[in-house]
């Protein structure tokens, strides 16, 4: 007994506090599958409102998820990204919108912190639970002045906006050698006051992301809120200084784009959900759909291929925060396969879907059609920067061959 007790204390201890297994990361998840009705009664609303309700954020700030990813100084949980991403891919399950915005939201709580700790300050000092819209697209126009920069410009799909007090905006910093050189891309760090969010969100999927466009005229950005994309891909950043755990040497694109893949992959399991209720109830001739060789089939590849592509999710961030904890660069090759598999998962979730509506006939065409739902927001999810992954091919493809990586964004 004394032995059995000694061996499950050691197991016990062994687990790691920060990771999917962790007590902490089971009631994280446990409350996302809690909240799992309240979402899906709330998904017109979303889609209505072109926002995710407040209730919803206000039940995300109650149940933690916004702070998997800060830093604990700042009163976050700091754990590894993959329990973050088992949170997003439970709420994708009941509402995929909601997903998509806890994933672009929250994970910019762990990029602040690789920002120059100062922009922290700047944020969080009175109430850290203040949240960061985004909109990365190399659109704002820069002029390098004493002490910063000025930045100008139009951003589109700033998802969440209208929840947050912070924007993070993405511009390419001029050189007299090069006006517009990739690798002077940087993040802007701009409060609310510096800017105007326009509401002109109309589309057909994730609808509810309320993924606005916001405008900046020439306000002033101090150097410490900005962060240098080549210092995120060299997992080299100013926070580091003061945020020193392993989490916080991953590099910058492969935590961000896993957010948005997330909300995708989730909301393929909340369509195998609507597939088989409709499976239940549905005549094909004189049978149920649900005895349809064909359904059953098909049910079973979806649902095969989603547990591929979650377990691929984690080994790829397990090998990811082993080797941040050991000190040990991640291999270039390693991460260019890791940006691919991120990115195809929006490819792989559309054709299956797809898949799924066709099976589920005229019905699946209905606007109240809960699969046809999850269709759309899956297909508007692939339009993502971040989920078009034939560049990413191409690159893996050219280095396969012997040519040199030509994407800095891994």
């Amino acid at each position: 007994m004394t032995s059995m007790t000694q061996a499950r204390n050691e197991a016990s201890l062994s687990v790691n506090p920060y990771g999917l297994d962790s007590p902490r990361a089971q009631k994280l998840i446990a409350a996302a599958t809690a909240l799992g009705p309240d979402l899906r009664e709330r998904r017109a609303q979303a889609r209505d409102e072109k926002r995710v309700p407040q209730e919803t954020i206000a039940e995300f700030h109650e149940a933690g998820f916004f702070k998997i990813l800060q830093p604990e100084q700042w009163g976050g949980y700091a754990m590894d990204p993959q329990v973050f991403y088992a949170v997003g891919l439970e709420v994708a399950r009941y509402c995929p919108s909601s997903a998509w915005v806890l994933g672009v939201i929250a994970v910019h709580n762990w990029q602040l912190a690789v920002f120059d700790d100062q922009a922290a300050q700047d944020v969080w000092a009175e109430d850290p639970t203040v949240l960061i819209s985004s909109s990365y697209a190399p659109v704002g126009k820069v002029k390098v002045v004493d002490g910063g920069f000025r930045l100008s410009g139009r951003w589109s799909f700033s998802s969440g906006s209208e929840h947050c007090k912070w924007a993070f905006l993405g511009a390419v910093v001029p050189t007299p050698e090069a006006p517009f050189d990739m690798t002077n891309y940087r993040t802007f760090l701009v409060p609310i006051s510096d800017y105007t969010i326009v509401d002109n969100w109309d589309v057909v999927g994730l609808q509810g992301t309320g993924s606005h466009d916001i405008v900046v005229d020439e306000v002033f950005v101090p150097e410490h809120r900005t962060h240098k994309s080549i210092d995120g891909f060299l997992c080299v950043n100013p926070g580091n200084a003061v945020n020193t755990a392993p989490l916080y040497r991953m590099p910058f694109m492969q935590v961000f784009v896993r957010a948005v893949c997330t909300a995708t992959l989730g909301a393929l399991q909340g369509a195998l959900d609507a597939f088989i209720d409709v499976a239940k109830t549905r005549q094909v001739g004189p049978a149920k759909m649900k005895d349809d060789p064909f359904a059953r089939l098909i049910a079973t590849e979806v649902k095969t291929e989603y547990e591929e592509m979650k377990l691929t999710m984690i080994r790829n961030f397990d090998a990811m925060m082993a080797s941040c904890r050991a000190g040990q660069p991640i291999p270039v090759e390693d991460r260019i396969r890791y940006r691919y598999d991120s990115a195809v998962v929006a490819d792989r979730c559309v054709a299956l879907s797809s898949r799924m509506l066709k099976a589920a006939g005229s019905g699946g065409i209905r606007r109240d059609s809960e699969l046809l739902a999850f269709h759309l927001d899956i297909l508007a999810s692939q339009a993502h920067v971040a989920n078009h992954s034939k560049p990413f091919a191409l690159n893996m493809g050219g280095v396969l061959f012997g040519e040199e990586n030509a994407d800095y964004a891994l």
